[in-house]
């Protein structure tokens, strides 16, 4: 069978609330959009899994030779501190404690959220735009809304009007929220709010004198609302319909209703025929969020550096530990879940890495490699059921140890095909590295060492031989190992 024969996903589409049979508007084509980060700190675990989800789903249509255009956004103006257009910019707030520019702001922190997802083997959108670089975009977004009678301009504040709106369409449709239960359940405005109505929403922002993200427009100098963004964005790029709209589920209400009015109000269809929505990665029972401070930062779980975990663990451990769980399930995350993922991951290694050796015979007994193939499709075209993929995977190793064994046979051609699928889900699909439990060994040995040299630094410091003590630290710091002296001791992480 050719690859594209297998094309008969079942998405689970947060709007209908069931999964529907994705068939794409244009043959062959994917357009996808999914709500990239707002860059005014690190990014942390929690929006990791986030954008891990719609990795593996662009690297499934990849895989099933579909031409994707992958459309991942940065933020970096006009995301407020609350979702009821209030409090001051995330980002001129961070370069004002910082006393930096606030693209000095962007700069740091895009670049660190692409480091990390580089080191957790991301595959890169094929268009990465962001808010500032599409200002005129939005404002004739706003233009057209207000023609349409849909939005209202007030002290130089334009804002979208929700009860016009739900006149002839339905705000809500996503969330499953009606505006008359919003209307009860919210306080009526103090009179501090120019909005007519507390459920409106902001196209565009009158800025304060003090708001340093400040841009021209025909009713003020300031800046567009939240929502605004993605709209026109997505609009340009993949057109004013496309097939796939995904982030996390937070962004529901009110993100990505707002974004389905602003689209009707605008363009006058429905703009997404398939919404997705990833579930949170939680700590200690409770969301990961830099708001509460709940959130572990992936280097220091790569380094072994935080009060949370017994050791440090590699990006491809967690990529594995976060991909067994399916991706609308919420996943809580502990050292015990990570330590017996790390033991799965290395299983799965060893067997693949086996493969080549394993030897041949004339014929295959004891595993229907062809139906393990069907069974590995069959999976991931159920709304991307990585768990399930990888149960069908450790089907897999228990066959080739027991090939290894001599308790089972196989042939020359289905161990070819074994090799080809094995790789194309385990590295391509899911985007796990290589990496064996030798070279886990290996780094436990040298993490052994290491600590001799700790001891050895350490003896040296209570003889007083200070030379030498700064002559281990710095030749260890030489060759990318970094010792932390504390009160418990001393620790050490490596590049």
């Amino acid at each position: 069978m050719a690859i594209s024969d297998y094309r008969n996903l079942k998405i689970y589409n947060s709007l209908t609330r069931q999964k529907e049979a994705f068939k794409p508007i244009n043959d062959g084509y994917v357009g996808m959009y999914v709500c990239g980060p707002t860059v005014y700190s690190n990014v942390h675990l929690g929006n990791v899994r986030t954008f891990l989800s719609f990795d593996m789903v662009y690297r499934y249509f990849k895989h099933l030779d579909y031409k994707v255009r992958y459309v991942r956004n940065i933020t970096d103006a006009g995301h407020l501190e609350n979702d009821a257009d209030e409090g001051e910019d995330r980002i001129a707030k961070k370069a004002r404690l910082e006393q930096i520019e606030p693209m000095e702001v962007v700069q740091m922190y895009t670049v660190d959220f692409h480091d990390i997802l580089s080191k957790f083997n991301f595959l890169p959108p094929s268009i990465e735009p962001t808010a500032t670089g599409h200002i005129i975009e939005q404002i004739e977004i706003i233009k057209t809304i207000l023609e349409k009678g849909l939005a209202y301009e007030i002290n130089g504040s334009v804002y979208f009007d929700v009860l016009k709106f739900n006149e002839t369409n339905q705000y809500g449709i996503l969330s499953g929220r009606k505006v008359e239960d919003l209307i009860h359940n919210t306080r009526s405005l103090d009179g501090q709010s120019d909005k007519k109505n507390p459920q409106d929403f902001a196209l565009w922002k009158k800025a304060e004198p003090q708001h340093i993200m400040r841009w021209p427009s025909p009713w003020s100098d300031g800046f567009p609302g939240w929502h605004l963004e993605c709209t026109a964005m997505s609009t340009k790029y993949l057109g004013e319909h496309f097939d796939i709209h995904g982030g996390g589920m937070d962004l529901k209400f009110p993100h990505h209703e707002c974004e389905i009015a602003q689209s009707e109000a605008s363009c006058g269809q429905t703009p997404v025929n398939f919404w997705m929505h990833a579930n949170m990665l939680t700590l200690n029972g409770q969301k990961m969020a830099k708001s509460t401070g709940n959130y572990i930062l992936p280097n220091e779980m790569f380094s072994g550096e935080n009060e949370i975990l017994s050791k440090a663990f590699t990006p491809s451990v967690v990529r594995f530990f976060m991909l067994q769980a399916h991706y609308r399930s919420i996943l809580d995350f502990s050292s015990a879940a990570l330590e017996a993922s790390e033991k799965g991951f290395f299983k799965l290694m060893d067997a693949i890495n086996l493969i080549e050796k394993l030897p041949v015979s004339d014929t295959s007994s004891g595993f229907d490699v062809t139906a393990w193939k069907d069974n590995c499709y069959k999976a991931m075209n159920d709304d991307f059921n990585s768990p399930i993929l990888i149960a069908e995977l450790f089907n897999a190793v228990k066959f080739i140890n027991q090939i290894k064994d001599g308790n089972a046979e196989i042939s020359k051609e289905d161990l070819d095909f074994l090799s080809s699928t094995f790789n194309a889900f385990t590295f391509d699909i899911l985007g796990l590295k290589n990496l064996s439990s030798a070279s886990n060994e290996d780094g436990d040995k040298l993490s052994d060492v290491v600590e001799v040299l700790i001891k050895l630094r350490a003896d040296a410091r209570t003889n007083k031989d200070f030379a030498l003590s700064d002559q281990i630290r710095d030749q260890l710091a030489a060759i990318g190992i970094q010792l932390k002296d504390g009160k418990d001791g001393t620790s050490f992480s490596s590049n």
